[in-house]
């Protein structure tokens, strides 16, 4: 088939790879405009857009994908699908319309589970055991289309966000090739998805990455997991903003700390919480580079009885 990709960051990777080896005619790819980025701000290509120009594909950044030049640049390329994984940004009915077996999105769940724009991490912060991917068709909804094919993954217990989403978007890639064979031969049909067990994974803020000592050990460990790498978890220490990475969970014989307070040694540091303390891993400084922990502890030459948080 004809296919137009579109992706943007480090996660479509994978499976554009798979389409550019696969039978299909990868015509085009789709992506977001490049966007400032470090501390200058200048503005960078998406992943997506460097891998398309190394391959000599033709590549779309239009502002809005409802942008009349765009519209029409999609008729003239006549796709037969287009493939998405994590373009970011949603698609208007008239190009919907286009592809003649429509849009075929790589979603990072398990639908109706975890619709949204961050289902790996609000997974891990809820603390389930299982996730996965899974194709269907994009609707006029939030991730509501019918869906042809699905493949579950195991959370670990030591799984960040970025660890997940480099399994799944390696495991999906095989799964969107797959979902596009189906397509051309005919032998793949949609189900719609069920009415039950629907969930929401909005977009993790700054905000939401803020953590709250006084909750239990667990919580506090989802929370960072489902953080990292972005947007990265963080706390306050001394009134600034302080960045903090996985932390590890201790057994019952843990000394006892209130919320939020530091215990250091040479070789490690606790921060309390309200079901006991956990070890901090890399903590990440303002102005500097993460660091391990007790490096961290040493050079702030902490007080008695200090802690993290408000």
């Amino acid at each position: 088939m004809r296919v137009v990709f579109a992706g943007t960051p480090q996660v479509a990777i994978p499976s554009l790879l798979a389409l550019l080896s696969s039978a299909h005619d990868v015509v085009a790819v789709v992506t977001r405009p490049d966007a400032p980025a470090g501390r200058g701000r200048d503005r960078v290509p998406a992943p997506v857009k460097v891998l398309a120009q190394d391959h000599g594909l033709p590549v779309l950044t239009p502002t809005h994908p409802r942008d009349p030049e765009f519209v029409a640049q999609l008729r003239a390329l006549a796709p037969d699908a287009c493939p998405v994984v994590a373009y970011g940004a949603l698609l208007p009915p008239v190009v919907l319309d286009i592809p003649r077996h429509g849009w075929i999105n790589l979603h990072f769940s398990v639908l109706p589970a975890w619709r949204g724009a961050a289902p790996v991490q609000r997974a891990l912060i809820a603390g389930d055991d299982l996730t996965g991917a899974c194709t269907f068709r994009i609707d006029e909804g939030l991730d509501s289309g019918p869906v042809f094919g699905t493949l579950t993954e195991a959370i670990r217990p030591t799984d960040t966000a970025g660890m997940l989403l480099e399994r799944l978007s390696e495991a999906g890639a095989g799964l969107l090739v797959a979902t596009l064979d189906g397509l051309a031969d005919g032998s793949l049909t949609p189900r719609p998805q069920p009415p039950d067990g629907i969930s929401l994974a909005p977009k993790l803020t700054v905000a939401d990455a803020q953590v709250n000592w006084a909750h239990p050990a667990f919580a506090i460990d989802r929370l960072i997991r489902g953080c990292t790498p972005d947007p990265g978890a963080w706390t306050t220490f001394r009134g600034t903003r302080l960045g903090v990475g996985p932390v590890g969970l201790l057994d019952v014989d843990a000394p006892s700390l209130p919320p939020g307070r530091l215990l250091a040694d040479k070789r490690s540091v606790l921060v309390g919480t309200a079901t006991g303390p956990v070890r901090l891993g890399l903590v990440h400084p303002p102005g500097k580079r993460a660091m391990p922990a007790a490096d961290w502890a040493r050079g702030a030459r902490l007080d008695i009885g200090e802690g993290l948080g408000a």
